[in-house]
């Protein structure tokens, strides 16, 4: 089965609005594994908008299913990453104006950088990912980095199965089955939903883990979230 590795940030984005701790992003990320989730995933920002660094911190000793950090490999995040220690990083090329992610890395010019940032995150036993593209030289260019994986940015798939495109899925196989041969693993993330992460599912070979937050969370204010986890474990098994 396809792990499902919940996004919590828009539950801070929530909080942050009022000022105040409601909802409370620690509870929130005990109930969604209370609920089934196999993950909780953050992404703090410079400016800590949504997920703020503490609430990385607040948050180990209550994750007991995967715990996930993304981020660019700026010297804070790594310093925060090394001290927490989480069960994976994940390295997203976002810059410090960036709204969403929006782009993965481009492993071939970036390989000295990522090969350092890695070996330290796995001098400390902590598993890596690389944030890429649908393109295979980029996932060749990731397995030089020595990277255990890699999670597809799949804005483009989603964006065109919405349209009725289904050849969209195409890169993303090939992509998967380059991956594979070689040995690096698989995650996935951006724009999937309860519409569409079935078909990718079903479609891409050795899917480790999915991390969604944006759609799960919008699709909770209707469904409710307990019952929205649910509906995506059901479709990744």
């Amino acid at each position: 089965m396809t792990k499902l590795s919940v996004n919590i940030n828009k539950i801070a984005t929530l909080r942050n609005s009022r000022g105040g701790d409601t909802p409370n992003v620690v509870q929130f990320a005990k109930d969604v594994q209370r609920f089934g989730a196999q993950g909780v995933t953050i992404h703090p920002r410079p400016d800590e908008r949504h997920i703020r660094y503490q609430d990385a911190y607040d948050l180990k000793p209550i994750v007991y299913t995967e715990y996930n950090i993304e981020g660019n490999p700026i010297s804070k995040f790594v310093d925060m990453v090394l001290t927490i220690k989480p069960t994976q990083v994940t390295l997203v090329p976002d810059s410090i104006d960036t709204l969403t992610s929006n782009a993965g890395w481009d492993t071939v010019k970036n390989k000295d950088f990522l090969t350092e940032v890695i070996s330290e995150f796995k001098r400390n036993n902590i598993r890596t990912s690389i944030f890429v593209d649908p393109e295979i030289e980029q996932i060749e260019g990731a397995k030089a980095t020595g990277t255990d994986r890699i999670e597809l940015y799949t804005e483009s798939f989603a964006h065109q199965f919405s349209k009725g495109n289904r050849d969209a899925i195409k890169p993303y196989v090939a992509c998967a089955d380059v991956a594979n041969a070689i040995g690096i693993g698989i995650n996935a993330g951006h724009d999937l939903s309860l519409d569409n992460i079935e078909f990718f599912k079903q479609n891409i070979p050795e899917l480790l883990e999915v991390s969604i937050g944006h759609a799960l969370i919008s699709e909770s204010l209707y469904l409710g979230i307990e019952n929205v986890v649910n509906m995506y474990l059901n479709k990744l098994r």
